[in-house]
């Protein structure tokens, strides 16, 4: 059960971290910008990435299992869902902190394209862990479109 709840808890230390250095000065920064009017909620954010990390990282936990731990089988499945990871850790620093946003959008992309290349890597070693990364790919892909347009009219 260690392995279960170290790979579910995973994901949301890095958006801790990121939550927890730009706590303070996002917020104003953030309603300030131009967003387009289906842009959810700043407290829906929080809800989904919630979610979306504990599915995630579940899954993670799945294929880790089933290859039999960080075996050479496990390289390129985990290994593109580690870079994933870290990309989506990179974006609110970008994004909040440096408030470049054409590097948060680079990021995101670059986030989407490993996103799909992991769900594509998984899907021979487990369906559900697939399943589980559903939603995350389609936030993600909401993610992506706010990011651009919020790019394009600030």
């Amino acid at each position: 059960w260690a392995y279960t709840v170290g790979f579910t808890v995973l994901p949301h230390v890095g958006s801790f971290l990121g939550w927890f250095i730009n706590r303070k000065v996002s917020p104003v920064w953030y309603e300030k910008l131009k967003k387009p009017s289906w842009c959810p909620p700043r407290k829906m954010f929080t809800v989904a990435w919630t979610v979306l990390y504990t599915g995630m990282g579940y899954a993670s936990y799945l294929i880790w299992n089933d290859l039999g731990g960080c075996s050479s089988k496990a390289i390129v499945p985990l290994g593109l869902y580690g870079a994933q990871l870290a990309l989506n850790w990179a974006w609110p620093p970008l994004f909040f902190g440096a408030r470049n946003l054409k590097m948060a959008l680079v990021d995101i992309l670059c986030l989407d394209a490993l996103a799909i290349g992991t769900v594509c890597s998984w899907y021979r070693i487990n369906k559900v862990a697939v399943l589980l990364m559903g939603p995350y790919l389609g936030w993600l892909a909401m993610a992506t479109c706010l990011t651009i347009r919020i790019w394009k009219d600030n």
